[in-house]
């Protein structure tokens, strides 16, 4: 495969740079203690890892938007005092952000996660100077998508779009990357699958984090 020309390279975070799925899954099971309704099994919330939260509840929880607000807050209880560090720095990535580095990349962040929740796990796992920027949801002033959060971090790089690429591991990764007009990575090892990223019209498809050094 011809080298990827890309400098800039925006990761997503849970599923990407950490294994998060523990402290998401024990959060919504918080979750939904606090909301007076059966707690699922762990194996039924995987799907919750990743995606933004309020989509989730809405959709796939079917709650009305006051309680899916709710729901977040409850969700939050949980995860920014015990679950965020319920989690852990995949095989590989620091390598691979080294190896993108010395390459000249310039590396970002953007997640559904709540930004300052992500620059707290970034730093707790003493990744986050890899980073030139870490977005996150801000909903507050309406970053509440992926796209919204992919878009803040290339106005904040002053970034041209030809030159930049998403890396993640889920379809809404490809949709927002797609949607802002930048190709994007999908890797295996997250949470995501093939049938995913097919269906999503992912442009690559990484391995492990070497794979995806590798292709620049």
């Amino acid at each position: 495969m011809k080298k990827l020309q890309q400098s800039i390279i925006i990761f997503d975070l849970d599923g990407t740079l950490t294994d998060s799925a523990e402290g998401v899954i024990r959060s919504a099971q918080h979750m939904q203690e606090k909301m007076g309704i059966p707690k699922w099994a762990d194996e039924d919330l995987k799907f919750i890892v990743g995606p933004p939260l309020i989509k989730t509840f809405t959709e796939d929880f079917n709650m009305n938007k006051e309680d899916a607000h709710r729901a977040l807050e409850f969700f939050r209880e949980r995860y920014a005092t015990v679950g965020l560090f319920e989690n852990k720095v995949y095989a590989g990535i620091p390598e691979m952000l080294v190896e993108l580095r010395k390459k000249g990349k310039r590396l970002a962040v953007a997640t559904s996660k709540k930004e300052e929740t992500a620059v707290r796990i970034l730093k707790h796992y003493q990744i986050d100077g890899y980073f030139e920027v870490i977005g996150g949801d801000h909903r507050e002033i309406g970053r509440d998508t992926k796209a919204k959060v992919i878009d803040y971090v290339l106005q904040t790089m002053k970034a041209k779009k030809e030159d930049a690429i998403m890396v993640g591991d889920r379809k809404f990764d490809v949709e927002g990357a797609h949607l802002v007009g930048i190709p994007c990575i999908a890797v295996e090892y997250g949470y995501g699958d093939k049938a995913e990223f097919d269906a999503s019209g992912a442009d690559y498809i990484g391995a492990v984090p070497k794979t995806v050094a590798d292709m620049f």
